[in-house]
Order: structure tokens, then C-alpha cells, then sequence
């Protein structure tokens, strides 16, 4: 017997990308997605280039730790193709064909040989392709921010070694943290297969009230559910903005960053993270 999808859904997801861009009242938007927030300097100095040549002149942060551009020209539904290829050339789009999947929001600071493998692992597997660019993977590293943030499929760091999966709002295995990229790739696989297809088919993973609990899914040896594990932390909340462990948290308001601001926060940096909580993370190993 098939899932049932419980939200019935009229149409597509319709998240915006570089190649497929939202038709906002003042122009085309764009969003970047960032694994984890990270961002290298020069990117993000080439990107505010792009935003000042074809767009409005500067770049905003989403509630996902990803970056926008507003008011590119019309040229139809797309972008225009010197305006696409500037884009491409910042490095922040390293797969046309995962643009819209590589959804990926983890605590700033988290482990970034972890956040590396998982995104090769989900731009080399074009079965993910099929992923609905809302699906959203949620990292926390164990001091517990990111608990309280709904997600797909996510993990949280326990200690050194091991690490919970989550699974929509339940809980999975713990597994060693040298398994988890290809753990989460799997469940992902998974949940491509089971949402279904056309206008219908569903974008969350509680969408789908069975999935996840059927002894027969591969690879996981059966029942995927289980309890929360003791070591895992309390929701800590959103990082408090000032200096934190690892750097300091700047607020930024929501009309984005122009160039002098690129230029004041990243002075003395090779790269910043932005956060879920629309700030960015000034690491200090680079101040």
C-alpha cells in the first residue's frame, strides 16, 4: 500500500534559484543557497558586484542562512544570460542541477569537513534532484540552537563520535558522525521515491504520515524511529548576537548588505558564515 500524502497540494514548489527566479513586484529575485551559512569572502565580493551591475545593489539574508538579490531586469521568466553567467562565476552555484535541493542550515561554526562531504554527496547523487527546493536539512553541533528549528531530515551532534538523526519530528538512530552524510543522503533518497509526483506530490517529510516507520525501506534494517537520546542538549535558542564562541554575531537588518558593509565585516576574514537569525558570524580565527 502506497503513502498518503496528508497536505493536498494544487501545484509545484515554486522556491526561487538563480535559474529559476521569482517575479517580485520590483524585478526578478534570486536566492543563493549556502551549505551551513559559509560563505568565502571573494564570493560574496563577486556577488556584490552582480548585485550592483544587474540587480539592486545589494544582498539580503533569509531565515535559512541564505543569500538573496533582489531587482534583476525582466527578460522574461529567466535571468539574462550575462546576468546568470556572473552569477555562476562568484562560485556560489557549483550545480545547475541541485541549485534549488542544497538546503542545508547548520549551527555557524559547525564542522565544515562534515558540511563538505554531505553537499558532494547530494550534488552527486541526481536521483536528489527530485527533492522540492522547501525540503530543508537541519544541522546542530550539539549546543542545541538549532533544536527548535522544524526540518526534513536533520542531525545533532553527540560528543566526539556519534550523532541523532532527526527525521521529520521524530527522532532516528544514533550513528557514528563519520556515517551521517551518506545516512541523510539515503533517507533522502528515500523520501524521493516515496513523495509521489505532479502538483501533488509532497514537500515535507510530515507530509507523509507513514514514511519513515516502514520496516521493508532499504538500508536501514527496519523501524527508523526511536527516542531521544540522554546526551542530546536542551533547545538553546537563536545565538545571541555580540562575541560568541567561535567569533562574533552581527545583526544585519533587512535591507541587506551593500559593499561597505561586505567591506567592514570582513575585514581581516577569508570567509563569514550567515545565520538562520539574520546575522552573520565574523569567525575569529580570521580577525
Amino acid at each position: 500500500m502506497g503513502l498518503v500524502v496528508a497536505a493536498t497540494r494544487t501545484r509545484a514548489d515554486r522556491c526561487p534559484g538563480a535559474l529559476r527566479p521569482w517575479p517580485a513586484p520590483d524585478g526578478l529575485l534570486v536566492r543563493i543557497r549556502l551549505i551551513g551559512g559559509r560563505v568565502p569572502l571573494a564570493s560574496l565580493r563577486a556577488l556584490i558586484t552582480v548585485a550592483e551591475e544587474y540587480a539592486d545593489g545589494r544582498i539580503r539574508l533569509t531565515s535559512r542562512a541564505n543569500l538573496q538579490v533582489r531587482a534583476f531586469a525582466r527578460r522574461g521568466a529567466a535571468l539574462a544570460p550575462e546576468a546568470l553567467a556572473a552569477l555562476e562565476a562568484t562560485g556560489l552555484l557549483p550545480s545547475r542541477t541541485h541549485e534549488l535541493v542544497r538546503n542545508v542550515m547548520a549551527t555557524p561554526g559547525f564542522d565544515g569537513a562534515m558540511l563538505d562531504a554531505l553537499d558532494r554527496a547530494l550534488c552527486a547523487d541526481p536521483v536528489l534532484a527530485g527533492l522540492p527546493g522547501r525540503f530543508l536539512l537541519v544541522l546542530d553541533d550539539g549546543r542545541g540552537h538549532l533544536l527548535d528549528r522544524p526540518c526534513d531530515l536533520g542531525v545533532v551532534l553527540l560528543g566526539d563520535d556519534e550523532a541523532q538523526l532527526r527525521i521529520g519530528d521524530r527522532w532516528g538512530p544514533v550513528v557514528v558522525r563519520a556515517e551521517v552524510a551518506d545516512r541523510l543522503v539515503g533517507l533522502a533518497r528515500d523520501f524521493v521515491a516515496a513523495r509521489g509526483s505532479g502538483a501533488a506530490a509532497a514537500w515535507h517529510v510530515t507530509e507523509l504520515p507513514g514514511w519513515g516507520r516502514v520496516p521493508e525501506s532499504p538500508g536501514y534494517g527496519g523501524l527508523r524511529h526511536t527516542t531521544p537520546d540522554p546526551r542530546l542538549p536542551a533547545p538553546s535558542g537563536p545565538l545571541p548576537f555580540g562575541p560568541v564562541p567561535g567569533g562574533r554575531h552581527v545583526a544585519v537588518s533587512a535591507d541587506g548588505l551593500d559593499r561597505a558593509a561586505v567591506e567592514e565585516l570582513s575585514a581581516g576574514a577569508d570567509h563569514l558564515v550567515v545565520t538562520p537569525w539574520h546575522g552573520v558570524l565574523v569567525p575569529e580565527e580570521d580577525r
